[in-house]
């Protein structure tokens, strides 16, 4: 099927490292798994899944530090004597400001699709929720408080060139994902899928080495031997 691309941009966005544990720190740029989500935002199917193939860094790279109140437990549905003053956590963050990409990205049919289910269908059905700015839930860049703006860029009609900038990224969460137990692609969770469970298979971070290239990261394939399990 046909790639995409969107224009995303926010005033403040976090796309937090696992490994720094307590506190919020940002990966200097937007992870797959974050821009599968504003993909999805516009439209999830259960026969499609959505496959991230480049991000382009189109402003420079920007930090701010700020201090957020948290709670260390989860609210009890039924349970209505929760205060908050009792629970709070103040925590630090280092994130990103004044954030814009373009994420390029392609639908697939899973394994499980059924007959009526076509490519064709669903790209008719993605075409008209982006141009009209349609959307599920309002996009969010990493952290649900920050959140996002899209805009979709049909072929041809954004000439504006990523910063030119290349770096050395580390390794970047690229997805939370599952192997079934029969084999085939690998599947990732969904923002929309509540219900989402590892019964079928065992669910695991996936991670790759990230590099920018003048402003163009490349992400691989799934099943590329560049993501690490």
């Amino acid at each position: 099927m046909r790639s995409y691309c969107l224009k995303v941009w926010g005033d403040y966005a976090c796309f937090t490292r696992p490994e720094m544990k307590v506190e919020r720190v940002s990966y200097d740029v937007m992870t797959p798994s974050a821009a599968r989500a504003v993909f999805e935002v516009i439209l999830w199917k259960p026969a499609i899944q959505w496959v991230v193939e480049r991000i382009e860094v189109m402003r420079p790279i920007r930090w701010t530090s700020v201090r957020r109140n948290e709670v260390a437990s989860k609210a009890v549905v039924g349970k209505h004597d929760f205060f908050v003053e009792d629970d709070r956590q103040q925590r630090a963050g280092l994130i990103l400001r004044d954030v814009c990409y373009r994420i390029h990205g392609r639908m697939v049919l899973k394994p499980t699709a059924g007959e009526g289910n076509s490519g064709a269908k669903f790209m008719d059905m993605f075409e008209r929720r982006a141009v009209r700015g349609q959307c599920i839930t309002q996009p969010y860049l990493g952290c649900r408080e920050f959140s996002g703006y899209f805009e979709w860029l049909p072929e041809g009609t954004d000439a504006e060139s990523p910063i030119s900038e290349t770096r050395d990224l580390s390794l970047m969460l690229y997805d939370i994902g599952f192997r079934p137990e029969k084999g085939g692609a690998v599947l990732f969770k969904s923002v929309t899928d509540a219900g989402w469970s590892t019964v079928a298979g065992e669910a695991r971070p996936l991670f790759f080495r990230a590099r920018l290239d003048d402003g163009v990261l490349a992400v691989p394939p799934p099943d590329s031997a560049e993501v690490l399990q």
